[in-house]
């Protein structure tokens, strides 16, 4: 915040007031206590929250007479925002905004500061033309200097002139250009806590996204003359054949970035321009294993928790590709891990290494399968035993017969929901009978984005209100004095009352750091128990309709109504609930 007098102060509040942006009784209360204690009375009110940073920015600007600029949602260009180095914006809060007339345009936080203006004035060896923004804005737009992508720039450029020389993309040593690019790309990744990147050849250029929160983001664009020796470089570091392009590969390596190993899982596929990159990146330090902390609660935590407990049987999670399966196992094991009990792991690829749990990497070209394998553990005197997926009959058989003989068997396959998983083990020959008598509880799970701690809360619409009274209106507390019992039970703490004109919900402010208003993600889950009720129509071959909807009439909530709860509760939106649960009743 600007440094300001305390005639300019008096001002800026009356000009607050005047506006009707500040109540007036609290504001004078506030005033006379921040007096008496000589304290800054506009920080004091930013301070209660009483005001806003940017209520005062803006207020600031228009009685010095300095234009002033809204920086959310603003992304300024790498070339424009390369102009003043980070290290120095950050220390005067000051960001480039663009250039006009000869004059390079900045927003600041303190626009009277003659000093800072002349400083940066003369490292651009560039007159200013001078804008006024909150400090919230400021710092929200100097994040997107962790997106500088200049050096993968430069590298280019110098990669393309030793190409000139060289003539041989081939030749790729580990300090060269192209080398440089790869690694700021993966550290940008590893550091915002990208899932896979996508490297992908158009006609004419090169596209880099990343899968961030579950949700592709295009990063950059390359010129088509860098795929071939970028691709080249990662074949080399996976082991691969770098003269083949003609069929798909799979690789692997790893990369240390702030002192962290990051696994990566390299497919490399031909397509009809070029050869096509995904790497996916296993980071174990980023993953939460505390099964609440993922999002499960209330009839589902239950329900699993229950499910674990029991010496046998099996426990099955069901969804898509990236819907978190895996992590929801191993949060499961975390749970019951013990130095009583041998756990033995098969899995392709082992994504996170646990201590005191053997894990077993699947290896096809040596003949280790998820069959082989687990007819492999099943000699070596296990308790638990965890298959990272059921791909295939003979797999599903042997994970049936180890539930079967004493064992807890923990998998999973891909199905839409946690009904599906039943009618689809039947479709691959286990008899009905062997299902009904080994299955603990089944769970199907997606994962949205989560609202990110800078947030504002609105009212829902006239649809938002009648789409969530259709689909959890039964699940709310019908009366206040329900709210207490009923929030416990389903697990979302202060749940509003059913069918009310509107609902509060939350949205986060979008940033650089948080695309949408999203940082990090939480699961939506839904369980059904195998009671003897369910098992009948197990062996009545029952649909998955049918099983769902008998489990809902024995208190399942579905992964929609989950997801509902969630938004009530400001988790996430219904717009991300709508995007990852709008096929799901």
């Amino acid at each position: 915040m600007a440094k300001l007098t305390k005639d300019a102060e008096e001002r800026i509040i009356n000009l607050l007031l005047s506006e009707g942006l500040a109540d007036s009784e609290l504001v004078s209360s506030i005033k006379q206590k921040a007096e008496a204690e000589n304290k800054p009375v506009l920080a004091e009110l930013i301070a209660r929250k009483i005001i806003s940073d940017d209520m005062v920015a803006r207020a600031t600007a228009a009685i010095i007479g300095i234009p002033y600029v809204e920086l959310k949602n603003i992304t300024i260009d790498q070339d424009i925002l390369s102009k003043i180095p980070a290290e120095a914006s950050t220390r005067v809060l000051i960001v480039p905004l663009g250039e006009k007339d000869g004059m390079l345009n900045i927003a600041m936080v303190d626009a009277t500061n003659v000093q800072a203006t002349d400083y940066i004035s003369n490292l651009v060896n560039q007159p200013l033309r001078v804008w006024m923004s909150s400090e919230r804005g400021i710092r929200e737009t100097l994040e997107q200097y962790h997106g500088d992508f200049s050096g993968v720039k430069e590298a280019v450029k110098e990669s393309d002139e030793e190409k000139e020389e060289k003539g041989d993309v081939k030749t790729i040593v580990q300090d060269s250009p192209i080398s440089k690019a790869l690694t700021t790309i993966l550290s940008y990744a590893a550091k915002t806590k990208a899932s896979d990147i996508h490297i992908e050849p158009l006609e004419n250029s090169l596209i880099i996204r990343c899968r961030i929160d579950g949700v592709l983001r295009r990063i950059m664009e390359l010129p088509k003359t860098v795929a071939p020796a970028l691709v080249s470089r990662i074949k080399i570091l996976s082991n691969l054949k770098i003269d083949e392009h003609r069929i798909p590969q799979d690789g692997q390596f790893t990369v240390l970035v702030d002192d962290q190993e990051i696994d990566l899982r390299i497919a490399i596929s031909p397509v009809t321009w070029g050869e096509q990159v995904v790497i996916r990146l296993l980071d174990k330090t980023g993953v939460s294993m505390d099964i609440e902390k993922m999002g499960m609660t209330g009839h589902a935590l239950r329900d699993v928790l229950k499910g674990i407990s029991k010496p046998n049987g099996m426990i099955l999670t069901s969804g898509p590709t990236g819907s978190g399966k895996s992590t929801t196992l191993y949060a499961l094991i975390q749970q019951i891990k013990s130095e009583e009990i041998n756990i033995v792991t098969l899995e392709d690829p082992v994504e996170y290494k646990m201590d005191g749990i053997n894990q077993i990497q699947v290896n096809v070209d040596a003949g280790l399968t998820f069959a082989n394998g687990l007819r492999s553990i099943l000699r070596q005197d296990p308790d638990v035993v965890m298959v990272g997926e059921i791909r295939d009959s003979e797999t599903a058989g042997l994970a049936v017969q180890a539930a079967l003989t004493g064992h807890l068997v923990f998998s999973t396959l891909h199905t839409n929901s946690a009904a599906g998983i039943l009618p689809r083990l039947l479709d691959m020959g286990i008899e009905p009978f062997l299902l009904a008598s080994t299955l603990n509880v089944v769970i199907g799970q997606r994962l949205v984005r989560r609202v990110t701690e800078k947030r504002d809360m609105y009212k829902s619409n006239e649809v938002e209100t009648k789409g969530i009274n259709e689909i959890v209106g039964d699940l709310l507390p019908q009366e206040k004095d329900e709210v207490p019992n009923i929030s416990e039970d389903l697990g979302y703490p202060g749940l509003p009352v059913a069918n009310d004109d509107f609902y509060m919900l939350a949205k986060g402010m979008e940033t650089k750091e948080t695309p949408g208003g999203y940082k990090g993600r939480a699961g939506l889950y839904e369980t059904i128990t195998v009671d003897e009720e369910i098992q009948k129509l197990i062996i009545d071959h029952a649909t998955a309709n049918e099983i769902m909807r008998l489990a809902k009439e024995k208190g399942t909530i579905t992964m929609r109504q989950d997801g509902i709860l969630k938004a009530l509760s400001g988790i996430t939106t219904i717009e991300e609930v709508n995007r990852v649960a709008s096929d799901l009743s």
